[in-house]
């Protein structure tokens, strides 16, 4: 975190990917701050930044900071792996930066219930914390949040809705296949 003096300057970058656009805002560094769809966008933003004139933050646009854009892009065109190393900013509270290490954590190709996740951080009566911690996650997919699943094997809320969840597990193949197309057309 900046000191009260020098805002931290986030450079903001969007991609086009085949579930829509995704914007980015990332430290000079490199390091991820916020991941998620325009469509989106307030409810990230406010998660990451309540107040647009806050003072601790600069943001202007920067192109692939941090190599974060490409790797992103290589992500959706199939190089699952591209997105495992990139750095992510430590945000929220104790608990949600636990369930978050926690979810970059679950394998590509796999998903896990939030009682299981609950499980894997010593919490296994908090799986409704752990859910709350899920949607509030400000980094999609880098930290993997969509990876998470009903207990029952359904899938569910997902802050870029079912739809693109759905898709992002069927391209990480954890879905056996595609129930429906993605529709830009259709809100997600």
């Amino acid at each position: 975190m900046p000191s009260s003096s020098e805002p931290l300057t986030l450079l903001r970058d969007e991609i086009d990917t085949p579930v829509g656009r995704l914007a980015l805002l990332a430290s000079e560094a490199g390091e991820l701050h916020l991941v998620g769809w325009l469509d989106e966008r307030r409810r990230a933003t406010r998660a990451l930044m309540p107040d647009a004139a806050d003072p601790r933050y600069r943001v202007r646009e920067g192109h692939n900071p941090g190599g974060a854009s490409d790797a992103l892009r290589a992500y959706f065109d199939g190089e699952l792996a591209a997105i495992d190393a990139l750095s992510v900013a430590s945000v929220g509270t104790p608990f949600q930066r636990e369930v978050w290490r926690a979810l970059r954590q679950i394998r590509c190709g796999t998903t896990l219930s939030y009682g299981e996740l609950a499980r894997r951080i010593r919490h296994p009566n908090a799986v409704r914390a752990v859910g709350l911690a899920n949607g509030q996650n400000p980094i999609g997919v880098v930290v993997p949040c969509h990876r998470v699943i009903g207990a029952d094997g359904t899938l569910t809320g997902y802050g870029g809705g079912l739809e693109r969840k759905r898709w992002l597990l069927a391209h990480e193949r954890a879905l056996r296949e595609l129930e429906l197309p993605f529709d830009e057309t259709r809100e997600p």
